[in-house]
């Protein structure tokens, strides 16, 4: 029972204390005077009468009700409902102002007279009957108002005594003494909130979307605000809000009606629900987080920085769906042509119980199954609960979700569980429906309109529950009288209440009360029923991932393997395993198997299986979330202390000291949700033990399945609070103290679980505290305690004041630190008496020191574990002459960032694999096998040469398996190679610092001669005999016998240096003229200008001079006729040119070659001064000349700062710069002069030679634009020489320059291509026969930097994950194509001016860079003999070596060039000859492949062709001549040219089978940047045997994998299909192409016949020889009438390449030999050459060829018969004749819709000879018989069957 009302308070308008207009509230009256001891008076209600201010207004205003809601400090609610009238009275301002003398004689504002002040009747009640309150306030009003007889302190003092049961449902009946009756129904169950009508109001006024919103933000403790000018609503619409959060309750502030002076409130930082008028709205506008409900205008406004986490889906969803189809009936049935005639809402007293049910179905939903995770930790004397919220999450599969968890985290949470966790008390609806109602609700969620149904079902009872008697209408209140309200002006003031009578009504009652018997209310209790375990609903429910029982089988079975020890099986699946323990079913499965192998708490076992168990174990871990929710951690906590293998003698190894690397075991929740399950499970069976069999009995319940199952311990629990108010005081003490030490026992136990699971085996490292954080102040716990046993948690905290330094590494500290939080939280939760307490708190430090102590022991131990059986290290072969620096250092390869062999792209995961590193002389070399076993048979390699490394740097590695951080190595090879290697744990870190001090060592020696090429192969004598070839026979009249003593000269030097000590500047001044004297002897009697050759080339230095003409410069120079040493040495006047010996001593110009092409007019005097004008003295001279227009190209560096050359402006207006009148700028033009002279045209031309006839020769000079494969479209790229030269002309299709820059007036006769940053300065040639062509060069920095970007690119040390950093955008931001482009741009533009008759010099940086570059790829594109093997060396020979590009400095060769870096000048060169080879692929008669070895070998010191950085530096080392000497070791070749000689002769590696050049062929390649490929060089990779660039180790490999076969042969047929892995198999060797697999075929048939082999030469040569003779029976070249290909395909010879056809008669290779070259030499006026042809041909026919070939044919009446080329076109029913297969007017055409029969034929007349009769064939038409002879009878009878073809289809 309760009062009704607990104080009646007349509040007015306080006149006294007025502050500027601002008004108080006074409380003139108050009963009772006293406050009650149960309710104390709460203190403000002045404040809540007028929410908005106490203020004096000049006209009454109706009266009004509200009520507010005050809480008080002990969390009771007080409802005040306010009742205001007003009251007229004098206006006191105008009082104020006569008592004041006016002084102003103006009037101010007109003051009213009369004023009206607010006046407020209040009762305050714990109860809220707002409608009851209403009434009893408006019938005292009434009664003063209308003036009734009945004494208002009669009427009061009832109201104050009047008592209520607070429920059960009861009806009572009141009157306040005025004739006056009301009924009061009490709520049957005061569990369930009272809500009127205010959920559907407030539904109305804001829509289901906002209500939504507001109702999880309520739930999620966000601020919300209300605002209405009413505040009857805001009080409806708090209580609307708090009804449908049941049944949880709001537990922060709660203000419905918020007075304005206390504003300030919403500031708090706590979350709270407030109603303000809206008259404060703009005082709202800069609260930041909170969000605004507007009632009034129905709108929620949400802050930007306030994320409300929503319902989850489904859930979202169905509840707006039942929202819906309850506040709006008719959405449904809108569209429906006869919708129902019923579709109106329920009233809304219903339809406010019809939408908390949906809110009590939603929250049923959410909380299914959470008695399932409660865990009752204390029984007597109070039961204490906690809930498991990661386990509750984890089965709901909602770990992710952010509302559950913020709910679950929430104080509202909290109050459930302390308020609904005991499992003995009353229950409620919510009860019912979450336990009983699971079932329904999970089969019915599906279909809205049951879920109505039971919504409505749930409705009834809630509005059965606040009206328990629907028809009452017995109520008689009365209302104050029109009259009264109208005349109320005139009236009295509210009346001073007697006090003292209504003292005495209270008195009274109370005293009546007393004598009373107690009400005594039987509250029901009962056991609350739990409902289905959560684990079966949702599993049928399906929302867990399943997992398949072949993955539990594989777990199962690989489990019983290990403890069979039948290891390897073990081993093959457990890849399998550790991939199915990703899934949950997986894992629990591995727990469950596990334990069954555990007995009596231990399991031993040997290494191998403990480190598969730790493995399976590591990998269950690693998957599961910080917060374990499905269990799995806690499972497997008792089985790591239980797994155990002996180390020693007494030391045993847990598998707890290899599980720990995982956060779940430093997180707080996780050990209290353990601990307290644990308790809970010892206390259960603490009460089960005690009940005898008897009691046993009853307690087990039948189960719904009709068996039994076991008491849950809520369950056992509920049973002993029934019975404990029953049992006797010793018997409750000796119970309390029973759980209290099981508690404590436990609490023990887990401080040593913790202490095993958190101190690391090696304590010295602080790794798992340092990581997870484990010192900080303590994590959020997830239990709720739910009584007042813990008392002050913050008091046991003042034992362990000092745990926030975290600057204590100490690693024992901060566990004990953590373990003795973790004591306090769960003692004082769970009430372990102080004593207890403080017993653990010293025992804590000796547990963790003793475990200390055990593992320092296990820690020793398990160091001195031999290592578990790692696969055996596999030795690599190594090269002749090859040696280990350091033997194999067993290392992890671990991926880098290319995907192919990590098994991301398909196929197995290669890498990781484990091996070893060798260090060798030549190589580092990793050998060893993959970790994934399904591909451990196959032998991973990774290698390349030490001196390739350009980056080593230190790297810390997880390797795979392990969990371990360890140290490792990234190397980088400029061969595109990385090696990310992790050092194995029984590698010593200082031995992985001697590796790198070796290898540092190996990769920059001291000199280049402590390079491996020069090292291979060492004997204690290193004499090097030479021996010439005899190659151009008028050279050996060049003093043989001199030669020998050269040979000794050389030698001696040799011998006398064993170890090479770099000279000193005085010693090699002395050895210079020791060489001078010994070998280079010059005569001084002539004066050295005028000498000529022959004159200078006295008989004491002529055995060097047979050297220098026997190099490479000196055979092409003979062979372009530049200059020639003929028998006599004498030389004609007339040549142009002579060949100088003026550098013969190198002391012109170190860097260039010893003889040099100079014009024949210009002294030796002359050329030694002009050299200093240019950089490094590399002076202008000539490498090469055009054959056909005799223009030259010439080389040099870049003048020095203050050179003269001509630099103009504006190629169109030339100024004149004055001539400097130095000597040597007349000198320089002189020297241009007479090379321009030399060239015929301008010996011809008398005057200027104009351009007047250019274009036609220019478009029409032989030569072929590239084709591109797949043709790419045309980049916008506009090149810069082009556009300077150009005007702003377009370029050429191919990039090349345009034609308009060569249409000036006139054309110069030399131009020079310098550096535009130099070229300053000088002076213009006034006849402008010279013109300087400036253009951009790149510096050889920009190289180095574009090649480190394009290595990052084609191999990244990691994966990229950002997805703007793709393989094609690194690269393009690498800019190496972009530099390829440039070189190929300049080389086109110079190939140009050279075909057009013009002469060139490039005069670039210091001549040893990009005009080396530029110069090499203008002779290989403008001379085909360039690109024969023999030409190509001699380019690199003459252009590279002996024109002095710095190799070795380039290639940091040494310590010296160390600082320098690596930049690929070369490489680059490579590159763009590749580019060439791909669109020019029948001008090579190299392969790619050669490319490829020349670009391997020119960066790994395995020859020493490219080492060093002149001709100069050569022969002091005495390395230039030896390469043609005789070889003491014929396995070690010094020189790369002859090791690819010796090779070719082997294989047809180096061979382009598609070679077929066209005479005097000059290329035009296209050169746009999308033309350019990536060199597969860069990318490609073959792990099966490292690079395949060293043949003898191919060669070796492949005999020992013939001895031992990989695989075992299965029995039953062999497929013939092998799979090739593309980052693993060799192609080349895997998948030959055909040519080389006949060839292959060929020998190996050869061997098996035991013929003796015949050279693959030979016989490529042989099958290329009777092709020829075959294309000789046709009178006119043509091609081979058996190569039968359509026109299309054919005109695209430049990217196709070969055709293979097999023809009938067997395996035959019938190749296309191009024999029209010579006929289509010479371009014919109106008819374009084949290079147009090449890839341009389009004509309309070329589309329908459907067949083609050379027929003879005989001509109409007596004329011959003819070779024709005939093309058969099915679509136009046409048989078509040419003269040529080039032709491209047709001679004649046969329609075959006139044709008749296709016959075989005879030979007539004239028919051609030697062809069989079966050959011939007839076609006869209307008109006349066509005669027609094919080349054998089965070319005819194939004619015969396509004609025949051709004329069934007409």
């Amino acid at each position: 029972m309760a009062r009704l009302a607990d104080y009646f308070v007349v509040v007015g308008y306080d006149l006294e204390k007025r502050v500027e207009g601002e008004g108080q509230g006074r409380i003139l009256q108050r009963f009772p005077e006293k406050d009650w001891e149960d309710s104390p008076f709460p203190q403000g209600v002045e404040l809540f009468c007028q929410p908005s201010g106490w203020q004096l207004v000049p006209e009454r205003q109706p009266t009004s009700f509200f009520v507010a809601v005050l809480t008080d400090i002990n969390s009771e609610r007080h409802y005040c409902a306010c009742f205001t009238f007003w009251e007229g009275l004098e206006n006191p301002q105008k009082a104020e102002a006569s008592e004041v003398d006016e002084v102003d004689e103006e009037p101010a504002v007109v003051q009213p007279v009369k004023v009206f002040a607010p006046k407020s009747l209040v009762l305050v009640s714990r109860l809220d009957y707002t409608d009851v309150f209403r009434n009893c306030l408006g019938l005292i009003y009434t009664i003063y108002v209308d003036c009734l007889s009945s004494p208002l302190e009669t009427v009061i003092g009832n109201l104050l005594t009047c008592v209520i049961p607070t429920a059960g449902g009861s009806q009572r009946t009141i009157t306040l003494g005025a004739g006056d009756r009301q009924v009061i129904q009490t709520p049957i169950n005061d569990s369930l909130p009272v809500s009127g009508s205010s959920v559907a109001h407030l539904f109305r006024q804001l829509g289901i979307i906002n209500v939504l919103y507001l109702f999880c933000a309520a739930l999620t403790e966000h601020k919300i605000l209300f605002l209405s000018s009413s505040y009857q609503r805001l009080t409806d619409a708090c209580r609307g809000l708090l009804a449908i959060m049941f049944p949880l309750k709001y537990s922060f502030t709660y203000v419905p009606i918020l007075p304005g002076k206390l504003l300030e409130v919403l500031s708090t930082p706590t979350p709270f629900i407030i109603g303000v008028n809206s008259f404060f709205r703009s005082e709202t506008q800069e609260l930041l987080d909170v969000i605004i409900a507007d009632l009034d205008g129905g709108t929620v406004t949400i802050p930007e920085c306030v994320h409300i986490s929503l319902l989850p889906e489904p859930l979202l969803q169905q509840t707006r769906t039942m929202l819906s189809m309850v506040l709006d009936p008719e959405l449904e049935v809108a569209d429906q042509a006869f919708p129902p005639s019923s579709t109106q809402p329920s009233a809304p007293k219903i339809q406010d119980k019809e939408i908390r049910g949906i809110f009590l179905w939603l929250f049923a939903r959410l909380f299914q199954g959470y008695r399932w995770c409660l865990h009752i930790i204390r029984i007597h004397p109070e039961p204490v609960i906690c809930f498991h919220k990661a386990a509750f999450l984890g089965q709901r599969a909602l770990t992710e979700d952010d509302f559950l968890m913020k709910v679950l985290d929430g104080m509202a949470f909290a109050g459930f569980v302390s308020e609904r966790g005991p499992p003995y008390r009353a229950t409620d609806l919510f009860d019912d429906l979450v336990a009983n109602e699971v079932e329904r609700i999970r089969q019915e969620e599906s279909c809205p309109h049951k879920v109505l149904n039971h919504i409505k079902e749930l409705a009834e009872q809630l509005y059965k529950n606040e009206n328990p008697y629907p028809a009452v209408a017995m109520h008689k209140v009365q209302r104050p009288s029109e009259n009264s309200q109208n005349f109320a002006h005139n009236q009295t003031l509210f009346p001073v209440l007697d006090e003292v009578s209504v003292q005495l009504f209270i008195d009274h009652a109370a005293a009546k009360l007393k004598t009373a018997p107690p009400v005594v209310k039987a509250e029901v209790k009962a056991m609350v029923p739990s409902g289905p375990p959560l684990g079966d609903t949702v599993d049928r429910n399906g929302c867990m991932v399943a997992n398949s029982a072949r993955r539990l089988e594989v777990v199962r079975n690989c489990i019983t393997y290990i403890f069979e020890n039948k290891m390897l099986e073990a081993k093959k699946l457990m890849p399998a395993v550790l991939r199915a323990l990703k899934g949950r079913a997986a894992r629990i499965c591995l727990t469950q198997e596990l334990n069954q192998h555990v007995l009596q708490n231990r399991a031993v076992l040997d290494d191998q299986q403990f480190d598969y168990v730790v493995r399976m174990m590591n990998c269950t871990l690693q998957d599961c979330s910080h917060m374990d929710e499905h269990g799995i951690a806690a499972a497997l906590l008792p089985l790591v202390t239980a797994f155990c293998r002996k180390l020693g003698a007494g030391i045993t190894q847990f598998a707890y000291s290899c599980v720990q690397e995982h956060t779940v075991w430093t997180n707080m929740q996780f050990w209290e949700a353990m601990f307290y399950s644990d308790v809970q499970n010892h206390i259960r069976a603490l009460y089960l033990e005690r009940d005898d069999g008897a009691q046993q009995n009853n307690l087990e319940q039948q189960d719904a399945s009709g068996g039994t199952r076991e008491i849950s311990a809520l369950e056992l629990a509920s049973e002993q609070n029934r019975l404990w108010p029953t049992l006797s005081k010793e018997m409750q003490a000796e119970r309390v103290q029973k759980e209290e030490s099981t508690v404590f026992s436990q609490a023990i136990h887990y401080a040593n679980r913790m202490s095993y699971l958190l101190l690391p085996l090696d304590t010295s490292k602080n790794r798992l505290l340092r990581s997870s954080g484990l010192g900080d102040v303590e994590s959020v716990s997830n239990s709720y305690v739910t009584n007042s046993i813990a008392g002050s948690m913050a008091e046991s905290y003042d034992t362990e004041s000092g745990f926030e330094d975290a600057e204590s590494s100490d690693v024992a500290n901060s566990v004990v630190r953590f373990i003795n939080r973790f004591v306090d939280k769960v003692c004082n939760e769970s009430g372990v008496t102080n004593e207890h307490l403080k017993a653990l708190h010293t025992m804590i430090p000796d547990i963790v020191q003793m475990h200390i102590e055990t593992l320092d022991a296990v820690h020793r131990e398990s160091k001195r574990l031999p290592p578990i059986q790692k696969p055996k290290l596999l030795r690599p072969t190594l090269l002749p002459g090859e040696e280990l620096v350091m033997d194999g250092m067993r290392v992890h390869l671990i991926p880098d960032g290319r995907e192919e062999a990590t098994g991301h792209m398909g196929g197995p995961p290669l890498l990781p694999a484990e091996g070893a590193i060798f260090l060798t002389t030549y190589r580092l070399i990793f050998k060893g096998t993959p970790t994934d076993p399904l591909v451990g048979e196959q032998v991973v390699t990774r290698s390349f040469p030490v001196a390739s490394l350009i980056k080593e740097k230190r790297i810390s590695l997880n390797i795979p398996m392990d969990q371990f951080v360890v140290e490792g190595l990234q190397l980088r090879s400029s061969t595109f190679q990385v090696m990310m290697i992790a050092f194995d744990e029984e590698v010593a870190s200082d031995l992985a610092e001697v590796f790198r001090k070796h290898l540092h060592k190996l990769r920059y020696p001291q000199h280049v001669q402590g390079t491996f090429a020069f090292t291979v192969g060492q004997c204690g004598k290193r004499v090097v005999e030479h021996k010439t070839k005899d190659k151009n026979q008028s050279l050996k009249t060049l003093s043989k016998n001199l030669v020998k003593s050269a040979k000794r000269t050389i030698g001696r030097q040799h011998m006398t240096r064993k170890k090479y000590v770099p000279p000193t500047w005085e010693n090699r001044s002395s050895l210079q003229s020791e060489l001078d004297e010994d070998e280079i002897s010059v005569s001084e009697e002539v004066e050295q200008s005028t000498l000529t050759l022959s004159s200078t080339i006295r008989s004491s230095d002529r055995q060097t001079m047979s050297n220098v003409v026997e190099r490479a410069c000196c055979r092409d120079y003979q062979r372009l006729g530049l200059g020639t040493l003929s028998n006599s040495l004498t030389r004609s006047k007339n040549e142009p040119y002579r060949i100088s010996t003026v550098n013969r001593m190198y002391d012109v110009c170190k860097s260039y070659p010893g003889l040099l092409i100079v014009p024949q007019s210009i002294p030796d005097g002359t050329i030694r001064r002009i050299s200093r004008c240019y950089r490094q003295n590399r002076f202008p001279v000539v490498c090469w000349r055009n054959s056909r227009t005799k223009a030259v190209l010439l080389r040099s560096a870049g003048l020095h700062a203050k050179g003269v050359v001509g630099f103009f402006k504006s190629p169109n207006a030339p100024t004149a710069v004055p001539s400097q009148a130095d000597s040597t700028s007349l000198e320089q033009e002189k020297y241009l002069q007479a090379i321009i002279s030399s060239m015929p045209s301008y010996s011809e031309s008398s005057g200027r030679n104009t351009l007047s006839g250019f274009t036609s020769t220019h478009m029409n000079t032989s030569g072929k634009w590239g084709s591109i494969r797949g043709g790419g479209r045309l980049s916008a790229y506009n090149p810069d020489v082009g556009t300077r030269l150009a005007g702003k002309e377009s370029p050429q299709p191919n990039g090349g320059p345009s034609e308009a820059l060569f249409l000036r007036q006139q054309k110069a006769y030399l131009y020079i291509i310098g550096d535009k940053a130099q070229l300053k300065g000088g002076k213009q040639d006034s006849f402008q026969q010279w013109e300087v062509v400036p253009i951009e060069v790149y510096d050889v920095r920009q190289v180095k930097n574009s090649f480190k970007k394009l290595m990052k690119a084609c191999v990244p040390s990691c994966q990229n994950t950002e997805p703007n950093m793709s393989f094609l955008r690194c690269l393009e931001e690498s800019e190496w194509m972009a530099l390829l482009h440039r070189v190929l741009q300049v080389s086109v533009l110079v190939v140009e001016l050279l075909d057009t008759g013009s002469s060139v010099m490039a005069s670039l940086e210091d001549g040893w860079d990009v005009t080396t570059q530029v110069v090499s790829l203008v002779q290989l594109l403008s001379d085909p003999y360039y690109r024969t093997f023999d030409g190509f060396r001699l380019l690199v020979e003459k252009e590279w070596l002996s024109f002095g590009h710095r190799f070795s400095h380039r290639g940091a060769h040494t310590l010296a060039s160390q600082s320098s870096g690596f930049t690929p000048v070369f490489l680059q060169f490579l590159d763009c000859v590749h580019q060439i080879h791909l669109q020019f692929p029948m001008e090579f008669e190299f392969s790619q492949y050669y490319l490829k070895f020349l670009a391997y070998h020119y960066v790994s010191n395995r020859f020493r062709t490219f080492l060093l950085d002149s001709d100069c530096e050569r022969i002091d080392l005495g390395v230039l001549y030896e390469e043609k000497g005789e070889r003491k070791s014929p396995q070690v070749c010094k020189s790369v040219w002859d090791y690819i000689d010796r090779l070719n002769k082997k294989t047809p590696i180096f061979y382009n089978y598609v070679f077929a050049p066209e005479d005097e062929e000059v290329l035009r390649p296209y050169t746009f940047i999308s033309n350019l490929k990536v060199w597969d060089f860069y990318t490609e990779e073959t792990l099966s045997e490292g690079p395949s660039y060293d043949w003898e180790l191919r060669g070796r490999q492949e005999h020992v994998s013939e001895e031992t076969p990989e695989k075992p042969d299965t029995s039953g047929s062999k497929s013939q299909r092998c799979i090739v892995w593309p980052c693993y198999d060799n192609l080349n060797k895997v998948v030959p192409d055909a040519i080389t697999k006949l060839l292959q075929d060929l020998q190996s048939l050869e061997a098996e016949l035991g013929q003796a082999p015949e050279k693959w030469k030979d016989t490529w040569d042989k099958i290329k020889n009777t092709q020829r003779t075959e294309t000789k029976l046709e009178s006119k070249p043509s091609f081979s009438s058996s190569l039968l290909m359509s026109s299309n395909l054919s005109h695209q010879r430049r990217s196709q390449g070969v055709y293979l056809q097999e023809s009938g008669v067997g395996s035959s290779i019938n190749l296309a030999l191009d024999c029209e070259a010579s006929a289509t030499s010479t371009p014919v006026a109106g008819r374009p050459s084949t290079s147009t042809l090449y890839s341009q041909f389009q004509s309309t026919e070329s589309e329908n060829r459907n067949f083609e070939g050379i027929l003879y044919k005989k001509g109409a009446l007596l004329k011959p018969w003819r070779p024709r080329w005939f093309v058969l076109d099915k679509t136009k029913h046409q048989l078509r004749y040419y003269e040529s297969r080039q032709d491209r007017e047709c001679k004649g055409v046969i329609e075959l819709a006139e044709a008749e029969y296709v016959m075989p034929g005879t030979p007539t007349l004239g028919a051609p000879k030697n062809i069989e009769e079966k050959a011939f064939f007839d076609l006869k038409t209307t008109k006349r018989v066509y005669n027609f002879c094919a080349q054998d009878s089965l070319n005819a009878q194939l004619w015969m069957d396509w004609v025949q073809n051709c004329l069934s289809d007409a």
